[in-house]
């Protein structure tokens, strides 16, 4: 069955405000010079959201799936533990993680857990998943889907930070810069190097574990969390699709056809069941 699925594979996203603390590269100079005009083509700003703090998300989220079958992973962190404060490593220990690299003899030549097999490790041994980063653009027309684009509109927010004295008549105190997308829609690519059922299984699982406990403060993406950012919508667009229909899900004006709807029915009957049986088959086997 997973010959039937290609080695990309595609997430939809959709959040209303995104704070990346890596940061959102912009791929236009601000032009404004403090004369913003909305509709001015230099302020229609498109970027890059880095893959890290996507990464970073997705791989949280695996993690919990892994501990709700009773299995640990790979533990994040450097494999030496040398972190500034001594019990941090331990604790992730008894919170359902085991040591860096422990799952495997050879980085090389085991897989080692599931975990381990998608992000990669130590030795110079790469994960089985490439994570790409998100380029938006706020012209819908200009954003291709099924290279994993999405529509995204950018500002710069800036507060003043008042003083609350009375005799200090509001005077700022300092001014913060934030850097976000709001209104982003479209879609995460995902390459495997190499493809196995449990790595789509445990996809699949991990985006809807992420997208039931999107309002929870621990399983939202990026930053400034407290101001209503990082609340995302996520579903794994079905694997089964071709490119012709990756482009039909974000067409507004076109609903599924009947093969699409076919293929919606194959994925929730055989494919995603079998894939799922083999990730727990995995994590029971795992040490």
């Amino acid at each position: 069955m997973i010959e039937d699925i290609d080695n990309d594979v595609f997430v939809r996203l959709q959040t209303d405000l995104l704070v990346v603390g890596d940061s959102i590269m912009t791929d236009r100079h601000h032009a404004s010079n403090g004369n913003y005009e909305a509709d001015d083509p230099q302020n229609q700003i498109g970027g890059i959201i880095p893959a890290f703090p996507l990464s970073g998300w997705l791989r949280h989220g695996m993690e919990e799936i892994v501990h709700q079958y009773d299995g640990t992973a790979c533990h994040p962190g450097e494999a030496t533990a040398n972190f500034m404060k001594s019990d941090v490593y331990e604790r992730d220990l008894d919170a359902g993680y085991h040591e860096k690299g422990a799952c495997t003899d050879d980085p090389k030549e085991d897989d080692g857990c599931v975990v381990f097999d998608l992000f990669g490790g130590f030795g110079g041994v790469p994960g089985k998943v490439m994570r790409r980063p998100i380029k938006f653009n706020p012209v819908r027309y200009s954003i291709d889907y099924t290279r994993g684009e999405a529509e995204g509109h950018y500002r710069r927010l800036n507060r003043n930070i008042v003083s609350r004295n009375r005799e200090d008549n509001r005077d700022p105190l300092r001014n913060a810069e934030v850097d976000a997308v709001a209104n982003l829609d479209g879609c995460w690519h995902l390459s495997f190097r190499e493809m196995k059922p449990e790595f789509i299984g445990l996809l699949a699982e991990s985006i809807d574990f992420l997208d039931t406990h999107k309002t929870d403060f621990m399983y939202q993406l990026g930053g400034a969390r407290n101001f209503g950012a990082g609340i995302v919508n996520c579903h794994l667009i079905n694997p089964l699709y071709k490119e012709r229909e990756l482009k039909r899900v974000f067409d507004r004006g076109k609903s599924n056809t009947s093969k699409m709807d076919e293929k919606d029915d194959q994925w929730a009957a055989e494919y995603r069941p079998a894939f799922v049986d083999t990730l727990e088959e995995r994590i029971e086997e795992e040490p």
